[in-house]
Order: structure tokens, then C-alpha cells, then sequence
């Protein structure tokens, strides 16, 4: 559990401290302001660990709430009765949305893409993140299931044969339908069918997919099983969501000749927020809050995040994650805990794209040497020489023709033939699994031997 701020301050603390001498003022003049000198945006639970014990707490507390108080932007009203959320635009943040606004944008991604000199090679090298956020997801929702095992899953299309499994197919499909519905504006019933395609078919008398929660009895607990959280009444739910929905779908937010201007990324991370606040569903509300997080930022061409896993840094820090959302309903929804928690997140997430591009094509580059001094580059079409470069990296460990007609926008005889000529070249090895055949990269040392005869 947390420590609550007080909920009674001193009325005046700037007049009691001025009055009280030049001394006593100057002791309190790092709590004039939002921030502390490392620029962190402090919730009272740390606040008063890091105040000397010659200070008074709450007085310190007072004033640092007082400097908030002038620098909080509105955000939306939250809750049945209802409470304006507020943030302020912290260092973190702005680091975050600069990060963003460079690396991320469909344009962006289409200069790396161009970079590179093939869409669909970049695409398919970074495939692999799209799956990264439908996994850790679900783990951070407590599937079990191995993230070796969940790759193999989605990769193979095999079907899911437990209920982790399940639930890791049930995201990759939610994800799948935000970017798909990314032109959509927002709408309670989006929001039932994202539900329904999340969770179908997992557990539906626990999830009851699609349907919103008509009853009070859904809570959020801690792991010591204490309630933390009491969502808002049900009475009145789709009602709080529409408005939540006119909300995100408002254009006043996005006119930079407005002064209610909102960056799509603080826009996405209060949605996030909102759903984990509303709980508007019987289970799986963590899963579709996240997903709406990507919805709006797909939908404000934001494209890159289709490879960018923020759950998969979450699920590093989960406890962290459950308190940012504490934090704020404990302090008078001010939700800069959390959008500032989302954002040093985010900003990592960033970083590990911008690595893996980096890394994708330095590993291009070194493959097409490899390609042109072996003598194979001549030998190999356009979609083999996709396959083998992936194959190479070690990401896909096993290959379908399913699977690659998907990831290569070609027909499956082709994605067949192009696996096939890759084992007729004794590059790769094919092996019946049920109905379908698995085709696998021969070792590189084998290659080798192989070609040397």
C-alpha cells in the first residue's frame, strides 16, 4: 500500500514561513516549485522520505501542492461524481513526446524503410516487436506462457492449446484490430468489440466478452488481495464512456491555433488511464486500455508503435505501473504520476525501436557481403532473399508458407515455392508438423560444409 497525502494542509504556509523569518524561508525554497532539483514530479508516498526531518513535512507538502496548483493543465472530467483530471507538462513528458515526434511517425517510418531500400524487409526484420506487445501484455495480465512458446504460437498459427495461449492470440488480435480501425473515431461500441476480440473464447463467464460490467462487484486488488481500487458505479457507465469517446475524438485537441491544444501522446496515455480508471469491463480491462493507447496514436499517424512494446517495459515494473495509477486517485486526480510514468517508459520503448532498426540494418548490410562473396545472391529470388535474412538473424526460428504469404503480401504457392527452392539450395531443412510442413534453417556451419562439397 501507499502513504495518502494529508488531507489537512496549513491554510497559508508562504504567509507563515515569511512571517517567521529569512532563515526559516530559505530552508523551504526548493518546495516553491513542481518539481524537486532532479526534476521528478514526486508523489507525497516518496515526497516524504527525501524532506529533512528539521522541515515540517506537510508544510513542505503545502507548498510544493500550492506551485502544482498554478502549473496544472485540465485534461477531462473522470468518475460518477465527476473530477477534472489535470497534469502538468513535466521534463520527462516533453522528452518524450520530442522522442516520439522523431522517431515515430508513419513518415518516419517510411524514410527507415527507404533507408533500407525494401518495405517489406524492414517489416518482416521488425515483425518480431509487433508481437513483443500481444505477449508481455498478457504476461503482465499473469499468462504463463513463455515468450519462446508465444512467438512460435503466433508465428506457426497454430491454434492455442491453453488458456495463456489464448489470451497472448486474443491480443495480438486486439492489436491487430486498433490499427485496422485506426480511421474510426472512438465509440462505446469500438470500444465492446475491441472487449469481445481480445477475450473471446479464453474464459467468456469470467470475461463475458463485449458486454460492460452492469454491476459493482468488480474491483481492482493488490497481490495481498486489498481492494485499491473501487471503479466508479455501473450506474451510468456507457453514459461516462460516450463522453470519454467525444472526448477523444474532439479535433480542438489537435489545433495547434487552439488553446486547448493536447499532444496525441498525452491524449492516448489519459485514454490508457481512463479505462483502467472506469474498469469498464468484467476482466481484461488492463488489455483493451493499453490497446486503446495504440488505437489513437495509429490514429494520429503515429505508425511506428506497431513495433514499440510499452508492456513489455510495464511488465518489468509492475508494482511501479499499479502505483502510478494510485497515486493519482489519492491526490485529487492529478494524473501527471502517471502520464509521467508512462512517458519515461515510452521514451525507453522508443530507444530499444531506434535499436533494433539500427541493429536490422547493420545486419543487412553484413548479410548482403555474405550473400555476394558466397555466390548465392544470384541464385536466390527477392522473397527467399527476405526469408533467408530473417532466418539468419535467428528471430523466426521455424517458417511456414502460411506464414510467410502473410508477412510478404505474396500467394501461399509462392510463399511454398520460394521455401521449397531454399531447401532444394540446401539452405534450409523442412520437416512435417500435423497438416503443414515447418521449414528451418540449416546450421551456418552445415551451410558452409555444403556448399564448399
Amino acid at each position: 500500500m501507499i502513504k495518502v497525502p494529508p488531507t489537512e494542509l496549513p491554510a497559508n504556509p508562504l504567509i507563515a514561513l515569511m512571517q517567521s523569518g529569512p532563515e526559516q524561508l530559505e530552508l523551504y525554497l526548493p518546495f516553491f516549485a513542481p518539481l524537486d532539483n532532479k526534476g521528478r514530479y514526486l508523489p507525497f508516498d516518496e515526497f516524504r522520505h527525501r524532506i529533512s526531518r528539521k522541515l515540517d513535512l506537510n508544510v513542505a507538502w503545502a507548498l510544493t501542492k500550492l506551485a502544482r496548483h498554478n502549473a496544472l493543465q485540465p485534461l477531462l472530467p473522470l468518475g460518477e461524481p465527476a473530477q477534472l483530471c489535470r497534469f502538468v507538462l513535466t521534463p520527462t513528458l516533453q522528452a518524450a513526446i520530442s522522442e516520439v515526434d522523431r522517431h515515430t511517425t508513419t513518415p518516419a517510418l517510411e524514410w527507415m524503410c527507404t533507408t533500407i531500400g525494401e518495405a517489406r524487409h524492414l517489416q518482416y526484420l521488425l515483425g518480431d516487436l509487433i508481437e513483443d506487445e500481444a505477449i508481455s501484455s498478457s504476461q503482465l495480465e499473469g499468462a504463463a506462457t513463455t515468450t519462446l512458446v508465444a512467438k512460435d504460437l503466433l508465428k506457426r498459427q497454430r491454434k492455442p492449446r491453453t488458456p495463456d495461449e489464448k489470451m497472448i492470440l486474443g491480443n495480438f488480435r486486439m492489436m491487430k484490430f486498433a490499427w485496422e480501425q485506426r480511421s474510426s473515431p472512438l465509440s462505446v461500441a469500438l470500444l465492446e468489440e475491441m472487449h469481445q476480440i481480445g477475450v473471446s473464447g479464453i474464459d467468456d463467464d469470467k470475461y463475458r466478452p463485449g458486454n460492460l460490467r452492469d454491476s459493482d462487484d468488480v474491483v481492482v486488488q493488490d497481490g495481498d488481495g486489498q481492494v485499491v481500487h473501487q471503479p466508479p458505479p455501473a450506474a451510468g457507465l456507457r453514459e461516462r464512456l460516450q463522453r470519454l469517446a467525444d472526448w477523444a475524438n474532439s479535433e480542438e485537441h489537435h489545433s495547434v491555433a487552439s488553446a486547448g491544444y493536447l499532444h496525441p501522446l498525452v491524449k492516448a496515455i489519459t485514454l490508457h488511464f481512463a479505462i483502467g480508471y472506469e474498469h469498464p469491463f468484467h476482466d481484461g480491462n488492463g488489455r483493451v486500455a493499453r490497446s486503446l493507447f495504440y488505437w489513437h496514436l495509429f490514429r494520429h499517424n503515429f505508425g511506428a508503435f506497431r513495433y514499440i512494446a510499452i508492456s513489455l517495459l510495464l511488465k518489468e515494473a509492475a508494482v511501479q505501473y499499479g502505483k502510478s495509477y494510485l497515486y493519482c486517485e489519492t491526490d485529487g486526480m492529478d494524473l501527471t504520476y502517471f502520464i509521467d510514468y508512462q512517458a519515461s517508459i515510452i521514451a525507453r520503448a522508443v530507444s530499444r525501436f531506434k535499436q533494433a532498426y539500427d541493429q536490422a540494418l547493420a545486419e543487412i548490410q553484413q548479410f548482403d557481403l555474405w550473400l555476394r562473396q558466397s555466390g548465392l545472391l544470384r541464385q536466390l529470388s527477392p522473397n527467399q532473399r527476405t526469408i533467408l535474412q530473417v532466418a539468419h538473424k535467428g528471430a523466426v526460428p521455424h517458417f511456414t508458407a502460411a506464414a510467410v504469404s502473410a508477412n510478404l503480401g505474396c500467394s501461399y504457392n509462392t510463399a511454398n515455392s520460394a521455401l521449397n527452392g531454399l531447401v532444394e539450395l540446401k539452405l534450409f531443412s523442412k520437416e512435417k508438423a500435423g497438416r503443414e510442413w515447418v521449414f528451418s534453417m540449416l546450421k551456418r556451419g552445415d551451410i558452409v560444409r555444403e556448399w564448399r562439397g
